[in-house]
């Protein structure tokens, strides 16, 4: 690395550098029907070099891999070759991140573990929820890793930080009469809970059951809708993508700092947070690409957007202080209960080909794959239905539930009411 650093400073055309280095420790279990098939260990690292040249009132940059193996004549090249791209690049002038020394390690139960015996745990517990007769796993596989990052900067920049995360792949199967149906299932954690993960399984095993027995609806359907953490992260991050940085420079934003992303109507107010961690998120982080300070940014109150957000560069054109490219999400609990649900029919969206909501359409909706209609105590299972509505007058009487749960990056209600949906 002190190769490295004097090579770029000695280059008299290289302006400002960042180095990233990344390293993933993993161990790895392979499961076929249930039996342990294959055991792997994995340890790489990924070196990445990003140049800077200013040139004609621009700026340019250019990134290049670094192997052990590069020997100095090799490296030489590569900067050069870099800082030959990074002149083809036009971008208004931009500095790096401010200079700020750290070395963070993220929490997680992880640390406590070696990670082959977390591994079988995880596989063993994972094992242990199928519970439903004619179900089983066909396929598991358990990634348990350790992330070591460091970002050193020619603005003086230099952060290193230790996180941890699970993946846990799944294949839950149904064996009917007539046929097989299977599902994928991929589960994130950054902290060991056995019976989150447990709960998190069975739940998908008893959903495979339920794909096998799913009926098509007979007609149209007349009751609320319901969507799960899943669906309500992906609306979520539609209306966080409209307020970053990048998109207020280009003006392909729709709404501005001070004006309602959510309007005026019955629901529960909209209260989004973003923040650079979350306790048990694997996408929890300190600092992000460009080194910057993550903390917790409040950008939507009340419905109203109060902040924008984003990387350092874009941040710079807008005139904002950058608050980094925040990985993690925290949404305001509202006042749906469960018991209020159980007084009338609804349907409760399961899995989807995926939520599509776009802005500029006013449109939201999607294919469903399989839903549960609630009437009572009777729950039937559905399939073959679609979905559609209008953002705005979702928005407006959106109810949330509750209760909060983590998924991913995402820390809120568990469920949303959603109104004026049409079901076909």
């Amino acid at each position: 690395m002190k190769k490295v650093i004097e090579m770029l400073k000695a280059n008299g055309r290289v302006n400002d550098w960042k180095i990233n280095l990344h390293r993933r420790e993993s161990s790895e279990l392979f499961f076929v029907k249930g039996e342990l098939d294959c055991v792997r260990r994995t340890d790489t690292t990924n070196n990445r070099v990003t140049v800077y040249v200013d040139h004609d009132g621009f700026r340019g940059d250019s990134m290049f891999y670094m192997y052990p193996s590069t020997t100095d004549e090799e490296m030489e090249k590569n900067i050069n070759d870099a800082v030959n791209r990074a002149m083809l690049i036009k971008n208004p002038p931009y500095s790096l991140a401010e200079a700020v020394e750290g070395s963070y390690e993220l929490e997680s139960n992880f640390s406590e573990w070696d990670s082959l015996a977390l591994a079988k745990e995880v596989g063993k517990t994972a094992l242990g929820a199928v519970e439903i007769e004619g179900t089983a796993i066909n396929s598991l596989e358990v990634f348990i890793t350790k992330h070591s990052e460091e970002i050193i900067t020619s603005s003086g920049v230099h952060k290193s930080q230790t996180r941890y995360d699970a993946m846990v792949e799944a294949i839950p199967t149904y064996n009917g009469e007539k046929e097989s149906v299977e599902l994928y299932e991929q589960y994130n954690f950054a902290s060991y809970e056995p019976e989150k993960l447990r709960e998190e399984i069975a739940k998908k095993m008893a959903e495979v059951k339920a794909r096998y027995e799913a009926v098509p609806s007979a007609g149209e359907l007349s009751c609320p809708v319901v969507i799960g953490p899943t669906e309500l992260r992906q609306l979520f991050y539609v209306l966080v993508d409209d307020l970053d940085y990048a998109n207020v420079y280009s003006s392909s934003n729709l709404r501005s700092k001070g004006e309602r992303v959510q309007p005026e109507g019955i629901g529960d107010p909209l209260d989004i947070r973003l923040c650079g961690s979350l306790p048990g998120s694997m996408r929890s982080s300190r600092f992000d690409i460009d080194g910057v300070e993550l903390g917790t940014l409040s950008l939507i109150e009340k419905g109203v957007a109060a902040a924008y957000h984003g990387s350092n560069r874009f941040g710079q054109y807008i005139g904002e202080k950058p608050s980094g490219i925040l990985p993690c999400m925290e949404v305001g609990c509202g006042s749906l209960s469960s018991g209020e649900l159980d007084a009338a029919p609804w349907l409760e969206l399961i899995s989807m080909s995926g939520l599509q909501a776009e802005l500029f359409s006013d449109y939201i909706g999607g294919e469903v794959r399989l839903a549960y209609l609630h009437e009572g105590e009777k729950i039937t299972p559905l399939t073959g239905l679609s979905v559609s509505g209008k953002i705005s007058e979702v928005l407006a009487g959106i109810r949330f539930s509750d209760k909060a749960v983590l998924s991913g990056g995402y820390f809120g209600p568990d469920k949303a009411l959603l109104p004026g949906m049409k079901i076909f």
